[in-house]
């Protein structure tokens, strides 16, 4: 699995399946509504992550800013750079930073210039991400991709 597999997998992992086909955890379980609560009464979070799955264009599409900034509220990292800065979006996904899987990641996408970690190419490896994230059938905002 390359680098990019990894990044689109931790961000369209985090989708929501959507009512009724979300698992039903008992009440009173890890995970599952408090005891006591009824049957058929909705939980108050959203089960499997934060990604909001929207129709469009024939299927569900994720919500990739949604997504990313719900992962930074959980992990209690929101100060992290993720929207412009690569290192900061792996950190944030929890995948290696590290300039060898960023070079791996700069091979994958295309990427011509040197491969010595700098800004030119950490800014360049952030747009192509996600531009890849917007093709694979995220939505990704413009601020993101330019």
């Amino acid at each position: 699995m390359g680098i990019f597999d990894k990044i689109k997998g931790a961000i369209f992992g985090h989708k929501d399946p959507g009512p009724g086909n979300r698992p039903t955890i008992p009440a009173g379980m890890a995970g599952g509504p408090p005891a006591g609560q009824a049957q058929g009464q909705q939980p108050q979070f959203q089960q499997g992550g934060a990604g909001q799955a929207q129709q469009g264009g024939g299927g569900q599409q994720v919500d990739v800013e949604q997504v990313l900034s719900q992962i930074a509220q959980q992990k209690g990292n929101p100060d992290l750079n993720y929207k412009t800065s690569i290192v900061d979006l792996m950190k944030l996904l929890g995948i290696d930073s590290s300039l060898e899987n960023r070079k791996e990641l700069a091979q994958e996408l295309g990427y011509t210039g040197e491969l010595n970690g700098s800004a030119e190419m950490n800014i360049w490896l952030h747009k192509a991400t996600m531009k890849q994230l917007a093709q694979s059938g995220g939505k990704v905002p413009a601020s993101m991709l330019d």
